[in-house]
């Protein structure tokens, strides 16, 4: 009866994905004041960015309940894998797993379910749907893929970010104590990267967002320096700047031969919170 794989809409969607049809998105709810949407299909990037420049850049999110993510899992499959945003930053990991406990609780144990956490989100999410079709594909039997795939997505998956501001994480509170140290002293540009825990931590700054990008396409060029990345993907999340996250693809491609480049427009929470301008890279080596 095959394997579905579950994703929530911090996934940014590739074409590629959007034409599986084994593949189910749970969707985050984005709040700005009184207006509210589901973070679908029908999610509007442009719009929704306007909409937080009129209500001074405030906005917020919540997580699939349990029950949306139990649905989620039925079906005439097999094996469900799972993939969410690191539990660092949202709840939606353990909805997921409460998810889990609701379908077991009504259908018992009659499929294997796993739950993922990407320990990020964004076109990690991506790239970790795709090592799973690609073992799943194989006839990798479950226990081994979920060992497989756990171990990518700590030691072969990474994911940087720069963004124009860091308001959105500030005031829903996930901004890390040392970026908002470093702000009290002076404006600048955080390129921030993902940690092998799910965090996010500080790995360079400079004084303007095109000066700081490139810095950041720069340091992941020289992190995977003398890989061989041929199998490997690379995807640029962007919010309102697809020309500058195209120049950042560039300039990574220039140094790293990536088997697979994608540029993309971020989804709904990904636009939340990287905002007017942000830029997200996501890749494997």
């Amino acid at each position: 009866m095959g394997y579905k794989i579950v994703v929530d809409s911090c996934c940014d969607l590739t074409d590629e994905l959007k034409s599986w049809n084994n593949l189910t998105v749970v969707p985050l709810t984005l709040e700005i004041g009184d207006y509210r949407i589901f973070d679908d299909e029908n999610f509007d990037q442009d719009d929704f960015i306007a909409r937080m420049h009129a209500n001074s850049g405030r906005a917020k999110s919540a997580c699939p309940s349990p029950d949306a993510f139990k649905h989620a899992y039925e079906g005439d499959f097999d094996e469900v894998y799972v993939i969410t945003i690191t539990d660092k930053l949202s709840g939606t990991y353990n909805s997921a797993l409460q998810g889990k406990a609701l379908y077991e609780e009504e259908f018992g144990d009659r499929k294997k379910i796993h739950i993922f956490n990407s320990l990020a989100t964004s076109g990690l999410e991506t790239i970790t749907a795709k090592q799973i079709k690609k073992l799943a594909d194989s006839g990798m039997a479950f226990d081994a893929l979920v060992t497989a795939v756990e171990d990518f997505i700590v030691n072969k998956t990474a994911l940087y970010f720069c963004l124009e501001s860091l308001d959105a994480l500030k005031q829903n509170g996930r901004l890390f104590a040392l970026a908002a140290k470093v702000l009290e002293k002076i404006r600048v540009k955080l390129i921030c990267k993902r940690t092998q825990e799910g965090n996010i931590s500080l790995a360079a700054q400079d004084i303007t967002i095109n000066r700081a990008v490139i810095k950041m396409a720069n340091i992941i060029a020289q992190s995977v320096e003398g890989k061989d990345l041929s199998d490997c993907e690379l995807i640029v999340s962007y919010v309102c700047c697809e020309q500058r996250a195209k120049a950042v693809a560039d300039k990574i491609t220039e140094k790293a031969a990536f088997g697979s480049v994608e540029v993309i427009k971020g989804s709904g929470l990904n636009s939340l919170y990287a905002s007017d301008g942000g830029i997200i890279v996501s890749f494997s080596y």
